[in-house]
């Protein structure tokens, strides 16, 4: 079996295949400093709850934005499951071109989730990344936006107003809000949602690429996808998919 691993700036997802299939999937923190035996341990008893010995996991992929992490996590699995973990790094065969100013200032989520969307939709394809930052790509023609994301935007808001509370992250029961929360919470959602569409369509315009078909992934987009009808596929795997995707392209035959 494999192990796909996305290190975020928020949380480290990680998922378990068979195969093509998903058997299991799981959520840590990364912001949490842990040493090698702090991860090995978590990993080993997250797999195990997923029905899956630890001995099963004949292979590892990593994807990460946080450096920080990649020195413990990579030990630990070496330790406590036996694998050299791939990791996305410059010169791993993705089977797409990065045609931007400067390829290795591309985060590796970036790579994983355009390699996957152009696998399963093919090209032209649009890939909105609902994370800690939203990221917009277009695959096929040039051209990469970054805006930031819903909860960096949350987070902003009551770290720097000291009367605002933090707050859920959600949508609320309506727009016309009748006090804080809710309208801080409906302000943050729909202004998203505006910014999407908004987005989407200028990228639409600029590029050429009026009919490419629009894919979005990330935690937080599930809140996004049900009240705008400028995205056409929401995959809350995709990344997952895609790790697995570069894992077949690089593994030794």
């Amino acid at each position: 079996m494999l192990l796909v691993i996305d290190v975020g700036n928020t949380n480290i997802t990680l998922g378990i295949f068979d195969g093509e299939k998903v058997s299991g999937t799981f959520r840590m923190k990364s912001k949490q400093p842990r040493t090698s035996d702090e991860y090995g341990i978590m990993l080993r008893e997250l797999v195990e709850r997923h029905g899956v010995a630890g001995k099963d996991i004949q292979d590892v992929i990593i994807a990460s934005v946080v450096p920080d992490v990649m020195h413990s996590l990579g030990s630990a699995i070496i330790k406590y499951f036996g694998v050299k973990p791939m990791v996305v790094s410059a010169g791993i065969k993705t089977g797409i071109r990065i045609v931007t100013e400067n390829p290795r200032q591309v985060g590796a989520d970036r790579i994983v989730d355009a390699v996957a969307a152009y696998t399963l939709f093919g090209g032209p394809v649009i890939v909105v990344d609902f994370g800690t930052a939203t990221t917009y790509d277009i695959i096929g023609p040039d051209g990469t936006l970054i805006a930031p994301g819903i909860r960096t935007s949350a987070q902003a808001l009551w770290g720097e107003a000291d009367m605002l509370p933090a707050i859920e992250i959600r949508k609320p029961a309506s727009i016309l809000a009748k006090e804080t929360i809710s309208s801080m919470q409906g302000g943050l959602l729909y202004g998203q949602i505006g910014q999407t569409e908004y987005i989407v369509k200028r990228l639409k315009e600029e590029s050429g690429y009026k009919d490419a078909k629009v894919v979005a992934t990330g935690g937080l987009g599930k809140m996004i996808v049900s009240d705008t009808e400028v995205i056409d596929v929401y995959d809350p795997q995709l990344t997952l998919k895609g790790l697995r995707i570069i894992f077949e392209k690089n593994k030794k035959r």
